[in-house]
């Protein structure tokens, strides 16, 4: 037991010591930035906890049915430790951790397959997955029947809302059941998706620019979209933010800071970190354009953060659902072994001090996208309320 003793306090250790760290904040991934600096750090273990641990595992070691190697368990040990904090911190093995910082802050991916509705049998189906491809691997084909994408049901779903629930930021999991299985497969996103801002002027003069995801040079594009179009002949802006997943927060507050004069934010409130506030700059710039702001149950994190922030300073009305609830800012920490902990170290606050991780944003007015309602004609209805709309 002694020898266990000294190899397990070491091996916890070293996942309690972090020697650097790279703050990220916003979607899945909470992008906002590498940061390179390093601080090292210890964290006490008490012996008792260290005892205890050790008698478990060899318990586990010894009686569980099937062999399992120390390094296995050991992973699994620290999965579950990092893991049970909340739905978003996760130990990455070096290869995930790799993969993860290939990609830059705030791209959106989808799967390596798409899925198309089959009008003879009702059902989503797989297509264009190739063979030898990662989800082609984990035992799916083309054809295949899929019931549920996150424990969501498909089958009343149209073709925006399921392509909504394929998106994510680069690197997160998605859960996919197929037909005829009561289990899942979880695959990673890692499907680069194209995220140019999509502007649609519409015959009653409403500008509708659906954003995908917050990135560096979103308010840029936003500004420069508005001004395309002239602003004095625009009735009212639209920002659709469906299934936007967030992406950088600097984006977000850049982009809300276009059409607030001054004012509060958002704030970020951390245990490790302080506090931090992020004010709008005084301008004049679109102050006179009438906005909407367009959510459903997947805008989350950095899309949260700035639809709150014009909710709330009564900038823009806001139409939907109620919005997904993600707003918490990441750090990654390195470990000496090319592995990493991906773990929450800060919550976001609106500029009326709510919390928004696991509450979201309530629109001003409730407006699901049902399955008979076409998507123009949503569009529609949702310009007609934001120019009915009084702030």
């Amino acid at each position: 037991m002694t020898q266990h003793n000294n190899i397990y306090r070491a091996l916890f250790a070293s996942v309690l010591m972090c020697w650097s760290h790279i703050t990220f904040a916003a979607p899945i991934t909470h992008a906002s930035g590498w940061d390179d600096e390093a601080a090292p750090r210890s964290a006490e273990v008490p012996i008792e906890s260290i005892q205890q641990f050790v008698q478990i595992y060899g318990i586990v070691k010894d009686n569980y049915v099937d062999k399992k190697s120390d390094e296995a368990l050991f992973q699994q040990a620290v999965q579950g430790l990092v893991g049970g904090l909340d739905r978003y911190s996760r130990y990455l093995s070096a290869e995930e951790y790799r993969q993860l910082i290939q990609y830059t802050e705030g791209d959106l991916a989808s799967v390596d397959f798409n899925l198309n509705y089959d009008n003879h049998t009702r059902s989503w189906q797989i297509q264009d997955l190739k063979s030898g491809s990662d989800s082609n691997k984990l035992g799916l084909k083309n054809g295949q029947t899929i019931i549920k994408i996150d424990n969501q049901e498909l089958k009343n779903l149209n073709q925006d809302q399921v392509q909504g629930l394929l998106y994510g930021s680069i690197g997160s999991t998605i859960q996919i059941q197929p037909e005829n299985s009561n289990s899942t497969v979880i695959l990673v996103r890692n499907k680069k998706v194209e995220t140019d801002i999509e502007p649609d002027l519409l015959h009653n003069q409403v500008l509708v620019l659906k954003i995908r995801v917050f990135q560096q040079d979103t308010a840029n594009e936003i500004k420069r979209i508005i001004e395309e179009y002239n602003p004095n002949k625009l009735k009212a802006v639209v920002l659709d933010l469906r299934n936007n997943p967030g992406g950088l927060l600097s984006a977000a507050v850049e982009s809300a800071d276009l059409f607030l004069n001054d004012g509060l934010i958002v704030t970020t409130k951390s245990r490790s970190e302080g506090d931090q506030q992020f004010q709008a700059l005084p301008a004049n710039k679109f102050q006179k354009i009438k906005l909407g702001i367009l959510i459903n149950r997947r805008s989350a994190s950095a899309a949260e953060v700035f639809t709150a922030a014009l909710k709330e300073h009564k900038r823009a009305w806001v139409i939907g659902e109620n919005s997904y609830g993600k707003g918490v800012v990441q750090k990654l920490f390195p470990l000496p072994n090319g592995a990493a902990l991906q773990m929450t170290v800060s919550h976001y606050y609106t500029p009326n001090g709510n919390m928004i991780e696991g509450q979201g944003i309530q629109p001003n007015q409730i407006y699901p996208l049902s399955p008979e309602i076409k998507e123009d004609n949503y569009l529609d209805h949702v310009a007609e309320f934001t120019l009915k709309s009084k702030l």
